[in-house]
Order: C-alpha cells, then sequence, then structure tokens
C-alpha cells in the first residue's frame, strides 16, 4: 500500500486533462480555508468548486468498492473512517458555501469534466 499515491494519479491527470481541454483553469491540492487538512484534487476559487477523485478501494465505491480478505476488522474501520471524514469534508465545505464533486476513478474522465465544467460555468454567472 506504500506505493499508492495520494496525489496526481494517472485519473486524476486524466480528469485535469479533460478539464484544460474543455478552457477551465482550475488549483491543484488548494487548502481551503475553515476546512483542516483537507486539500480537493482540483480547485476552482471563483466558482467554489472543489472536486475529489476517489479511489474505489480507499473510499468505498458502492459499485467497486472490495473488503480485503485479511485483517478484514482494521479494513473496515479504516475504509469506514475515510467515508466518514469524506462524509464530514463535504458538509463542512457546504456550510462555507462550497459546492462539492466526487468523482470516481472509474468514471470516465471526459464525462466527469463534462459534469464539472457544467458546474462551474453554472456557478460562474
Amino acid at each position: 500500500m506504500q506505493a499508492t499515491r495520494r496525489r496526481d494519479t494517472p485519473k486524476e491527470v486524466a480528469l485535469r486533462s479533460a478539464l484544460h481541454r474543455l478552457g477551465l483553469r482550475f488549483r491543484l491540492h488548494r487548502p481551503i480555508e475553515g476546512v483542516a487538512r483537507t486539500r480537493p484534487d482540483v480547485v476552482f476559487i471563483s466558482a467554489r468548486v472543489a472536486v475529489f477523485v476517489d479511489g474505489c478501494f480507499w473510499h468505498r465505491c458502492p459499485e467497486h468498492g472490495t473488503d480485503p480478505k485479511a485483517n478484514t476488522r482494521w479494513w473496515k474501520e479504516k475504509l469506514d473512517r475515510n467515508v466518514e471524514r469524506d462524509r464530514r469534508v463535504g458538509e463542512q465545505l457546504a456550510e462555507l458555501g462550497w459546492r462539492v464533486m466526487r468523482i470516481w476513478e472509474h468514471e470516465d474522465p471526459d464525462q466527469a469534466a463534462d459534469r464539472v465544467n457544467a458546474a462551474v460555468r453554472a456557478l460562474q454567472r
């Protein structure tokens, strides 16, 4: 698990490339004031949109999330904490006026970029 990247994963890079092709400009891994220890993968500051690219394993994707066979209890607690943290961070950002978008790693980057683009353009008006 040490080889698992925290940032700049191939899925993040693919989404960012798709967003860039759509003409969007953004910040990467920018901390957001008022939410401790949170750095969304892609941040649109003026539109107040925070995008997270979530791995299916680490964030318990309902379609592709799996439970390890070894050390099951420890992993269940760990992954449940990840999901709870995601929920809590989403609520905190929403209270601060941010739109939170969560993209699963299995999603097509172009389709995900289209959804993000629509949200950003709507909020920039």
